[in-house]
C-alpha cells in the first residue's frame, strides 16, 4: 500500500467516523511496525473529537499498541497520566511490560507514571535504587526488590487481551472449632486491609469484610467468615504475593491498579499492622512481617472469580486480624457497597 493511499485510508477512515475500520487500520500499520503512521493516526482521531466524532477508542487502541508493541522512542511518550483510561491496563505497566528501564528512560515524561513505569520494572526484577531520576517517593517504595520480598505476580499484555495471573494457592486442610474474638478497635490496620479490595467494592461487583479482634489468627478469622473454613499457615512474603496481587487488580469491573500499587498496599498494611511509622525501614519491615503469623483460608462453599482470604495475627500483642475479599462477574448486579465486620 502507498503512503498517499495510507494516508487516504485513515483520512477516509477518519471523515466517515468509521471507528470498525480505524481499529483494523491500527492493527496492520501495528503488524506492518509503521509506527509514525500509528502516530497520525491516534492525532488524527483525536482531532476529529473536536468535529463531534467520538473517535477516541481509536485513538486510544493505537497508543495502547503503541506501548505495548512499538521501539521505546514510540512508547515512551505515552506513557502519562490518565493515558490508556479504558485500556487493558495502565499505559505506564503497559509500556514496562516489554520495555526495560534503559529503553524507556530517555523517553518518558517527567510525572507520576514515570515513577510508576520504574517502580512496574522494580517488580520485574530490575535495581533502581540507584537511578536519581526516578521520583520514588511517588509510592515511597524501595527501588529494588528486598531479600524477604515474594516475586511477585506481573501482567502479560498482548494485542487485544492480558492475563493477571493469581500466586499459586497454598493446599488448605479443615479447620474446625473456631470462636470469634473480642473486637478490636484498630482503625489503621482495618483500613489498610480493606484497601487490598478496595476497588473490588467500590467499583466492582465484590464485597470484602475486615475484623480486628484481640486473640488469635483464627478468632480472627472466626469474625469475618461464614460457615466452615479451610485454612494453612502460610510465609510472609506469601502473604504479600497474594495481597499485592489482590490491591494490583480492579476485580470483575474495576479499573486495573497496577503491580506497583499492589506491592505498595500490602507494604502498607503490613506496616500497619506491625504499628510501624510510614515509610518504613525495608530491614525493619522484613523483620516484623516474619514475626507476624499468617494464615490463608478458604471458604468451604464454592467461590467464583477474585478472593483475597488472609488471617494475621501478631503473637507478641495478643491481637489479630482478618479479612475477606470477594468478586465476580454478576451481570445483573450494580456495583457493590463497602462492608466491614
Amino acid at each position: 500500500m502507498s503512503d498517499t493511499h495510507r494516508h487516504d485510508a485513515v483520512a477516509d477512515a477518519v471523515a466517515a467516523g468509521d471507528l470498525d475500520r480505524l481499529v483494523r487500520l491500527v492493527g496492520g500499520l501495528c503488524s506492518a511496525r509503521e509506527w509514525d503512521e500509528v502516530v497520525r493516526l491516534r492525532d488524527r482521531c483525536r482531532d476529529a473529537l473536536e468535529r463531534g466524532l467520538q473517535l477516541w477508542p481509536a485513538a486510544e487502541f493505537a497508543e495502547y499498541r503503541l506501548a505495548l508493541e512499538a521501539p521505546a522512542r514510540y512508547a515512551g511518550p505515552v506513557v502519562v497520566e490518565g493515558a490508556g483510561r479504558f485500556a487493558l491496563g495502565p499505559l505506564w505497566e503497559v509500556a514496562a511490560s516489554t520495555h526495560e528501564w534503559s529503553e524507556l528512560a530517555p523517553h518518558v515524561p517527567p510525572g507520576p507514571a514515570r515513577a510508576m513505569a520504574a517502580h512496574e520494572r522494580v517488580v520485574r526484577g530490575e535495581d533502581l535504587s540507584g537511578d536519581d531520576t526516578v521520583d520514588h517517593r511517588v509510592l515511597d517504595l524501595p527501588g529494588v526488590l528486598q531479600s524477604w520480598e515474594p516475586r511477585y505476580q506481573v501482567a502479560v499484555f498482548r494485542a487485544d487481551t492480558a492475563d493477571f495471573p493469581a500466586p499459586p494457592p497454598p493446599r488448605f486442610a479443615p479447620l474446625r472449632g473456631l470462636t470469634a474474638g473480642v473486637p478490636l478497635e484498630d482503625e489503621e490496620s482495618t483500613e489498610a486491609l480493606f484497601d487490598l479490595a478496595r476497588v473490588w467494592v467500590e467499583h466492582s461487583n465484590g464485597s470484602c469484610g475486615v475484623a480486628a479482634v484481640e486473640g488469635s489468627a483464627e478468632s480472627a478469622l472466626a469474625a469475618v467468615a461464614d460457615g466452615e473454613v479451610a485454612a494453612v499457615e502460610v510465609s510472609a512474603s506469601d502473604a504479600l504475593a497474594h495481597m499485592a496481587w489482590a490491591a494490583a487488580g480492579g476485580g470483575a469491573y474495576g479499573r486495573r491498579r497496577g503491580t506497583p500499587a499492589g506491592r505498595f498496599a500490602a507494604w502498607w498494611a503490613t506496616a500497619a499492622m506491625a504499628g510501624l511509622d510510614w515509610p518504613p525501614d525495608p530491614d525493619t519491615l522484613g523483620s516484623a512481617a516474619a514475626g507476624l503469623r499468617w494464615l490463608m483460608w478458604e471458604p468451604r462453599r464454592a467461590v467464583e472469580g477474585w478472593r483475597l482470604h488472609l488471617a494475621i495475627e501478631h503473637p507478641a500483642e495478643g491481637i489479630a486480624w482478618a479479612v475477606s475479599a470477594e468478586d465476580h462477574r454478576r451481570d445483573e448486579d450494580e456495583p457493590g457497597s463497602p462492608q466491614t465486620a
